[in-house]
């Protein structure tokens, strides 16, 4: 008899710990407005000498389970932080009531697992992260992998998951397994505390039977609140937005969490406040919705950003108010403005000194919309501002606007080009360089889900690797990862796995010839687009010398893609046209306009703080430091 066939207690199972983590996982759910969605929908993959004996393992066999039992459905990835990277597009998503879990060996498997999980805990978006670790029991000290801590023996690589993991256990033995999974699912499907999760399992702990009570292994629901908002923080709400002679809203990504979408477009019926949006709460409303503004802060429209200046009262709806959205606090100008927070986190509801309600977005607004039935702003207010939008509406008509068919496109004129193809079906994805901000002031959402802009962690490499995710969520819409040639070289490797697995991704490469974006910002700040493009070392060995050989398109042609090449607007729509009604993977490869036209659009419409030297000898520096304190001195604290 072997140590799985031997008599159990009654009342429970003989599994590995693996075996039965992964059973757990089978079975667990959450539970929001009636509606029932898995919570840990499949698990993402690389083995290795850490996890192919227990968690590989434990997958294959529950995967081919014939008694009945739940299965866990596997994505094999190409590299870890990518994987990470999917889990968080597809719970993005679902809306995040359903995630992902992802797997890796010990090591550098573990290790690169953190800048993903970072992007998760920023943006608040549930992934579990199950990366093995060194043995528990040290047989052998240290083993393959392992990094020595003279001074401590329970350190491990591992531990760099902590900081960036809203919970975060080792499991040294296997009962621990039970509190801990535990807390790791009420992590995850909490609101406010939801992020990174990880489970750190030593190799030698996952082979571990154990005999798991049944209980710990049946079907549970987790139920995902909606706190309402205490009594007089409504009164007090609604007593705000009734003095306010210039009230604007900024919705942020927790419109969207709180599929609160109804209720802010009722609330902006009811109130004509207009309703301006970061980049994670783009979308909240339609581009065309009468009271909406567009992007506000430092990639936001001139309407929106005006608004922001001149508004007596800024209601602040699931928005963490980064820097980008206050542009680094000098947006908000009226003397007397006064900020009123919408958050289930309270950080995040008494940022600015505001008026804090702690509850849930959807309930809020839905309860200010029967506290506020008799109160709409002023005739002329509305009429203000959406005459400013008509106008900015054909200042992105021109941007988009195409000279002639036989030119090269500028970045600007590529959105152009695809807003013109696209349907509210449509999900475009996007996170670093200088395509956010053309996206944020430029793009049309049509749909809740439509505008995929990550930018808490605003991470290069993010974008192909989540449109699979998001494809995964979403089998039957277009799935679009526009990417530059900088954030493309960060993380192609996902690729092989939209391939591998049949997911029509469509992938539009920008290529500028270097770090745009930066190039930019390098010119605005003294240091003049240092090390920025992708060129050959000059005659004196500077970064000034001939365009690098580079052949994006080749490269996803040689993953597997079908490369569409796009020289004019003209090939342009035509690629992206078949790209669209493609059903395998597909990439539009198009060179834009020279490397230093990054759009069309008018420039940034609000500043954002990026210090400058104090002092330097070049005069580039000099300038750019006196329009540093310039911009400064309008700097504010909201108190």
């Amino acid at each position: 008899m072997n140590a799985t066939d031997r008599p159990t207690p009654s009342g429970s199972i003989r599994l590995t710990v693996a075996q039965a983590l992964v059973a757990f996982l089978a079975r667990q759910y959450t539970e929001r407005d009636g509606r029932r969605h898995r919570l840990i929908a499949a698990t993402w993959g690389i083995f290795g000498h850490g996890n192919v004996a227990g968690i590989g393992q434990a997958l294959l066999e529950t995967g081919t389970a014939t008694d009945g039992d739940a299965t866990m459905p596997f994505h094999q990835g190409r590299n870890e932080q990518a994987m990470v990277h999917a889990a968080v597009g597809y719970a993005r998503h679902c809306g995040r009531l359903s995630a992902h879990a992802v797997t890796t060996s010990i090591g550098p498997g573990a290790t690169n697992l953190v800048t993903g999980a970072a992007l998760a805990t920023i943006n608040r978006l549930p992934v579990l992260l199950l990366p093995g670790d060194v043995f528990a029991t040290r047989p052998a000290d240290p083993v393959l992998q392992q990094l020595e801590v003279p001074y401590a023996g329970d350190v491990c690589v591992n531990d760099t998951l902590r900081p960036v993991s809203r919970y975060f256990d080792r499991i040294t033995r296997p009962e621990a397994l039970i509190p801990a999974a535990l807390q790791a699912m009420r992590v995850l499907t909490d609101p406010v505390q939801t992020g990174a999760v990880t489970l750190s399992l030593p190799q030698d702990v996952q082979v571990e039977a154990y005999d798991w009570p049944r209980e710990f292994l049946r079907e549970r629901i987790w139920r995902v609140r909606r706190p309402r908002p205490d009594a007089e923080e409504l009164r007090a709400a609604a007593r705000a937005v009734r003095a306010a002679q210039r009230p604007l809203i900024i919705a942020g990504g927790g419109v969207h969490h709180s599929a609160a979408e109804d209720a802010l477009r009722a609330f902006a019926d009811s109130t004509g406040i207009p309703v301006a949006s970061t980049q994670a709460g783009k979308g909240s409303l339609r581009f065309d919705h009468p009271s909406d503004v567009g992007a506000v802060g430092h990639t936001g429209t001139a309407v929106a950003d005006d608004l922001a200046r001149s508004a007596d009262l800024v209601v602040a709806v699931g928005t963490r108010l980064t820097d980008f959205t206050t542009a680094s606090a000098t947006l908000f100008q009226h003397p007397g403005v006064r900020f009123l927070g919408i958050n289930l986190d309270p950080c995040d509801a008494h940022k600015q000194a505001a008026e804090p309600v702690v509850a849930d977005a959807r309930v809020v607004l839905e309860a200010l919309c029967a506290e506020l039935t008799a109160h709409r702003v002023a005739p002329g207010y509305e009429a203000e501002y959406r005459k400013a939008k008509d106008q900015w509406e054909r200042l992105v008509d021109r941007a988009y606007r195409a000279p002639e068919e036989a030119a090269r496109p500028t970045q600007a004129q590529v959105l152009g080009c695809l807003d013109a193809l696209v349907t509210e079906e449509d999900v475009i994805v996007n996170a670093a360089g200088s395509l956010p901000g053309d996206l944020h002031r430029l793009w049309r959402a049509r749909s809740p889900r439509q505008y995929h802009v990550e930018y808490g962690y605003s991470c290069m490499g993010y974008e192909i690797p989540a449109a699979l995710g998001i494809a995964l969520a979403a089998p039957r819409k277009p799935v679009w990862a526009l990417v530059g040639d900088g954030s493309y070289l960060m993380n192609p490797t996902e690729i092989v796995t939209a391939v591998q697995e049949g997911v029509p991704l469509k992938v539009v490469v920008l290529d500028n010839h270097g770090y745009a974006s930066i190039g930019g910002l390098s010119g605005a700040v003294g240091a003049e687009g240092f090390a920025t493009r992708y060129v050959h070392r000059g005659p004196q060995g500077d970064y000034d010398g001939m365009p690098l050989p580079l052949d994006l398109g080749a490269n996803a042609a040689s993953l597997g893609m079908t490369v569409l090449r796009a020289h004019t607007i003209g090939d342009l729509r035509e690629a992206l046209a078949e790209a669209r009604a493609s059903e395998r993977p597909t990439c539009v490869y198009v060179e834009t306009e020279t490397p230093d036209i990054v759009s069309g659009p008018p420039p940034a419409q609000a500043w954002w703080d990026v210090p400058v030297a104090e002092t330097a000898t070049r005069a580039s520096a000099v300038r750019a430091r006196q329009e540093y304190d310039r911009q400064a001195r309008a700097r504010r604290r909201h108190l």
